[in-house]
């Protein structure tokens, strides 16, 4: 289903008329731009509602012995629900993350040496690593990428901005949020239609399996090896 299929369901139920196109002039250009925003923010917020499986990608750094910094993905919204960065060459562990910025600068500034393959963070839109991975050494990490829409040549892109664009999740949940904000917008009675929406979106929730984390066996107590990690021998020399 395109953006436009979307809009002509919205706009039959809310004005009761069918636009010819949701970008081009038209009669109802008022009405169908509003809807058009409306369907764009729905998609954002299905989107980070969830880790989607068609939303997420696998992305790979590759060390080159000296480098510290690398950016983040053009694509990149957020990292997968408790995933971090995998060593694959190392099957026992990965990469510890530092969950703060003023542990990391602490760590910086102690010199320690590190057991491969070390620590990282993101700050200022990039992957911080201690040490600098090696050459060719590589990490991986899943990500859920910002782009929700493909366009008619199956491109990703963040918005809908022609007709033919398609949702890369579930139209028949992005038409029923964009009915219900629109009459939240208009002052009118969406209280059903948010029920109806919600209620869409949940089953489609349940039917994917991304952004599902299950543990087998007991949690360490107080972020043991997790704190511990990534073993600092002690000062440099």
């Amino acid at each position: 289903m395109t953006i436009l299929q979307v809009v002509q369901k919205a706009a039959l139920r809310v004005i009761g008329n069918k636009p010819d196109s949701a970008f081009a002039p038209n009669r109802d250009q008022k009405t169908v731009e509003e809807l058009v925003d409306l369907a764009n923010d729905v998609a954002v917020s299905m989107a980070e509602s969830q880790d989607w499986q068609a939303l997420t990608k696998i992305a790979t750094i590759t060390g080159d012995g000296t480098e510290t910094q690398f950016d983040l993905p053009s694509d990149y919204d957020r990292m997968a629900v408790a995933s971090s960065l995998v060593d694959p060459a190392n099957w026992f562990w990965g990469y510890g993350q530092i969950s703060t910025v003023n542990e990391w600068l602490r760590l910086k500034s102690l010199g320690y040496q590190w057991i491969t393959p070390g620590a990282w963070i993101i700050i200022g839109n990039q992957f911080n690593f201690l040490p600098a991975p090696g050459a060719s050494q590589q990490a991986e990490y899943p990500y859920i990428t910002k782009n929700v829409v493909l366009d008619t040549g199956g491109t990703p892109k963040e918005t809908f901005t022609t007709d033919t664009d398609t949702f890369r999740l579930d139209e028949r949940t992005l038409t029923l949020g964009t009915i219900w904000r629109w009459k939240e917008q208009k002052g009118l009675e969406y209280a059903e239609d948010m029920q109806t929406y919600e209620i869409a979106l949940s089953q489609r929730q349940a039917k994917d399996t991304g952004g599902r984390v299950i543990r087998n066996g007991p949690r360490l107590p107080n972020g043991l090896f997790s704190r511990a990690y990534p073993f600092a021998l002690g000062p440099g020399t």
